[in-house]
């Protein structure tokens, strides 16, 4: 069962050498490692070069900067495996990820995804996760709504999956994770392991989350999709106009406070709507 390793990169080369070395270092061995320089300007080019050298298993292309999900869509395209399993630059595997995942998706053939745990480091010192970023599986769609449940270097797909939705939106500067997690946790459960399999580093300022702010803009621009596109049972319908509600009118108040009328009226007519909505199906259950 091959597993494609997808791991876009930008101006890391600084910690790309780890993450590699992390997969190469996998007990499960049916692999293949796909990298996509989006663009960079260090010594990305000369690191991957010298790392080719080392592993048949490795290929790399650079394509002009382009953005996480452009990258992450060209690596599946020039894969072959049947899974596919993303890994951050800043990131790590632990050594056992792969074959605590296979183990898991032949004991249980009907999954599709699988995650697990993370350890997170911060400026060189673990800390503990906060309950409400605390990881599980199953049907955990209404867990989704507020923030992502699945981080993209623990995730392990079925390529079929990952095609059904066409990949990440490329049209997202950020979020395009909460986006895919949304939409294939709206019709399927996901299989968990209940372990630490990667170890996720922050704290550095070339992170994407660090980088832009009013990021519940396209968290509400996922749910709108959701509730155009899903015949959701009523309970989950009512917990995503909620959360919609919720993130919407947070970004409108924070909108008037500074000015930014760009994506104002959008929003509102948004969270309009969604109220519109759920007045109905709240008259409907009386």
């Amino acid at each position: 069962m091959k597993v494609s390793v997808i791991i876009p990169t930008f101006n890391r080369a600084y910690c790309l050498e780890r993450a590699i070395d992390s997969v190469l270092n996998q007990s499960y061995r049916d692999f293949e490692i796909i990298v996509i320089d989006d663009g960079s300007t260090d010594e990305t080019e000369s690191l991957l070069q010298k790392l080719l050298e080392r592993s048949a298993q490795l290929r790399y292309y650079k394509i002009e900067n382009s953005g996480v999900s452009r990258a992450r869509n060209l690596g599946v395209s020039k894969s072959s495996g049947e899974w596919i399993g993303f890994l951050d630059s800043d990131d790590c595997w632990h050594s056992h990820k792969l074959q605590r995942q296979i183990d898991f998706i032949h004991s249980n053939p009907k999954v599709q995804l699988v995650h697990a745990h993370e350890k997170w480091v911060r400026n060189g010192k673990e800390v503990k996760i906060p309950k409400r970023y605390q990881k599980s599986g199953g049907d955990i769609f209404i867990r989704s709504l507020d923030q992502c449940m699945i981080s993209p270097s623990v995730a392990l797909l079925s390529r079929n999956l990952f095609q059904r939705y066409n990949g990440f939106r490329e049209d997202y500067l950020v979020c395009e994770d909460y986006d895919l997690w949304l939409k294939i946790t709206s019709e399927y459960e996901v299989g968990f392991i209940d372990e630490p399999l990667c170890t996720k580093y922050g704290g550095h300022e070339d992170q994407l989350s660090m980088k832009y702010f009013a990021m519940d803009y396209f968290r509400v621009k996922s749910m709108q999709w959701i509730l155009e596109n899903r015949e959701l049972e009523i309970s989950k319908k009512l917990a995503l106009l909620d959360m919609l509600i919720k993130k919407g009118s947070v970004l409108i108040t924070g909108y008037l406070k500074h000015g930014n009328f760009k994506d104002l009226h959008e929003v509102k007519s948004i969270v309009e709507s969604a109220s519109q909505i759920k007045c109905s199906l709240l008259k409907e259950k009386l």
